[in-house]
């Protein structure tokens, strides 16, 4: 099994590519390249190659330089490897009952290939990549749904303009207008999307003077598809989340709602924290980045309890405690701030970060927040987000 935290950069970094990469002739090649390129070692896969559908067939349109597997370069749609793809979206052929076509090596051995079928409203295509010894299915069939899920949006985003922009209205109506006014706290946060939608959440849940419920959360790549990650997260936490319920149990409920989710990417890191009257704060970090807690030079990082969220189908989660003093700043934010970088490739990183809260925690919860924004904005030298970005400030006065 791949580490899940370096498996979801890795994979969230391939969606990225996706959504910037202009939809021309090479598109497909270079998606399937990347795709080797940051997963190829650890999912075992190598020599991508993919077909596109011509009325009646699939016709081989790209090959892999070195590879050494003879396939055939036509195959009926009516054949049966490709009905059973059409069918299934993702499929592995490794059975001796269901094999694909002509893929044999030059030893004339079968290898196993697995493949994802994507389309557009004009065409459809097909890609194939060639498994090695040592490939786990769970981690093969969860990057190529994902990667099928971030191309079939990519490939039609162009028809569903004007959708986007009454997607826009209903992602603004989801997140808080303002902050909840509660008795000894200042609390101030904003989200930017690095496009017309994006994959980042924050909200807050009053359960009265005694207690405040918050939390901040990232779904993988951006636009639509992680906006409606965001808005499963956000409208299942606003149901579920009551007074006095378990939250682990409420969180492990909402992951198998992001796992089933079909019309999405699927994965999500989302911290989320009780802080009471007293100052206890009590919380689950299910993969995302640890938020920061400030007093005076004391820092403590309220690290992750548990995976994300929709890699697989049951998860561990634990709940953690700290204690929030009097006068101390509780900062979450998402990993698009961290991950801003400059002309250097430098990263802005937790440190940076780290030092802008210390040197601005006597200010206002909203300044504080303004002022990460500003330096960040600032450190990648004033250019558009490329990342959606999220900060929530949280002072206990």
């Amino acid at each position: 099994m791949i580490e899940p935290k370096i498996f979801y950069r890795k994979l969230d970094s391939i969606q990225n590519q996706i959504g910037k990469q202009t939809t021309g002739k090479d598109f497909l090649f270079h998606i399937a390249k990347e795709l080797e390129n940051l997963l190829g070692k650890d999912l075992h896969l190598t020599n991508g190659v993919i077909y596109e559908k011509n009325e009646d067939e699939f016709i081989l349109i790209s090959n892999h330089d070195n590879r050494s597997t003879r396939i055939k370069e036509n195959i009926a749609i009516e054949s049966k490897s490709i009905q059973t793809l059409l069918q299934n979206k993702i499929y592995i052929y490794d059975s001796k009952e269901m094999t694909f076509e002509g893929w044999q090596d030059l030893n004339n051995e079968y290898t196993i290939p697995a493949a994802l079928t994507v389309s557009s409203p004009e065409n459809r295509w097909i890609i194939l990549f060639e498994l090695k010894d040592g490939w786990e299915r769970e981690d093969v069939e969860f990057c190529l749904n994902a990667v099928r899920t971030a191309l079939n949006y990519r490939l039609v985003s162009d028809s569903v303009k004007n959708d986007m922009e009454q997607a826009v209205q209903i992602q603004k109506s989801l997140l808080p207008q303002e902050a909840p006014e509660i008795k000894g706290l200042d609390i101030a946060g904003n989200s930017i999307p690095a496009e017309l939608v994006g994959g980042d959440l924050y909200d807050y849940f009053d359960f009265g003077n005694d207690c405040l419920g918050f939390c901040v959360g990232d779904a993988s790549g951006h636009g639509l598809p992680a906006a409606l990650v965001a808005r499963d997260a956000v409208t299942g936490l606003r149901m579920g989340l009551e007074k006095h319920m378990k939250m682990v149990h409420t969180l492990k409920k909402l992951n198998t709602v992001i796992y089933k989710s079909v019309y999405s990417s699927r994965f999500i890191s989302l911290f989320y924290a009780e802080l009471e009257q007293d100052g206890n704060l009590f919380y689950v970090n299910a993969g995302h980045p640890s938020p920061i807690l400030v007093k005076d030079n004391t820092v403590e990082e309220l690290d992750s309890t548990g995976l994300i969220f929709g890699a697989l189908p049951e998860i561990d989660l634990r709940r953690s405690f700290t204690r929030m003093e009097k006068g101390s700043v509780l900062t979450l934010f998402s990993d698009g701030i961290i991950e801003r970088s400059n002309n250097n490739g430098e990263d802005f990183s937790v440190k940076r970060l780290t030092n802008v809260i210390i040197e601005n925690q006597k200010l206002p919860a909203s300044e504080i927040r303004d002022k990460i924004f500003e330096e960040v904005f600032s450190f990648g030298n004033n250019c558009s987000w490329e990342d959606d970005v999220t900060v929530v400030v949280i002072k206990r006065l």
